[in-house]
């Protein structure tokens, strides 16, 4: 996606900021440096700057200008704000942390899809299913459909508050798989957890489909844990999902 002028302006101090150029407690320059520095007017920063105020980067007020908020006050859950990591570089504690919240959400919005889910669902969930099939057996993006397929099961769940947490937790799924899809016959081996996560959701099974998700996500944590361990590159969310090889 094409940025605009803004958007342009609040991802190059957004990802200034979140490499380090300007650290917690740092002031950010004037407006009117600012602008001259990325050619852009003094309207546009002003307006960069709301932007990164919503997203807990950066305060502002008379006297002290605006200046950069510790990491633990950053809005996690924002899109930008992950790209802007993974292009500075993803730690083992953001990785963990991610794991984290996965063991946490998707286990319980599983169990509620095991109860709530409709035929709609299911079918939306299959179609996915079929999707990572596909990209195994042919090759090509076996990421979008893993994320649909994650997505739907929690939407299943039919809590707006879990659906409204899938939404903001998409960029950082993404992450995940994508650093998945690096260890050689990763999707392969996680498509049947995949598979018998559905099965169980579909029999109307909690416990049994709780114990599903939470194997695939401890599969997950490994092939993450295998890739760091390689010193393979981290992929960028900002790129294209990488296209795997068509299984032999």
């Amino acid at each position: 996606m094409i940025k605009n002028v803004h958007g342009n302006t609040v991802d190059r101090i957004g990802a200034d900021i979140v490499a380090g150029r300007y650290p917690p407690g740092a002031s950010i320059p004037p407006e009117p440096l600012l602008g001259e520095e990325l050619g852009v007017s003094r309207t546009v920063v002003r307006e960069a700057i709301k932007s990164l105020i919503a997203k807990g980067l950066v305060s502002s007020g008379p006297k002290v200008g605006t200046r950069v908020l510790a990491e633990d006050q950053w809005n996690w859950f924002d899109a930008d704000v992950i790209v802007w990591q993974t292009r500075a570089g993803l730690s083992r504690e953001f990785l963990r942390d991610l794991q984290d919240l996965r063991r946490a959400v998707e286990p319980a919005a599983v169990r509620l899809a095991a109860e709530r889910a409709t035929a709609q669902d299911i079918a939306g969930m299959e179609t996915a299913y079929a999707g990572m099939k596909h990209a195994i057996e042919f090759g090509g993006d076996y990421v979008t459909p893993d994320l649909r397929f994650h997505q739907g099961l929690i939407a299943a769940s039919h809590n707006r508050m879990l659906v409204q947490m899938s939404r903001a937790l998409a960029a950082l799924l993404r992450t995940s798989f994508e650093i998945s899809t690096r260890r050689k016959d990763g999707p392969s081996s996680s498509l049947p957890l995949h598979r018998a996560v559905l099965d169980e959701v579909i029999a109307r099974r909690p416990d049994r489909a709780e114990r599903a998700i939470r194997m695939l996500i401890d599969g997950a944590r490994e092939d993450i844990d295998a890739v760091l361990a390689s010193r393979r590159r981290i992929p960028q969310i900002s790129t294209p999902p990488r296209r795997i090889k068509a299984a032999a």
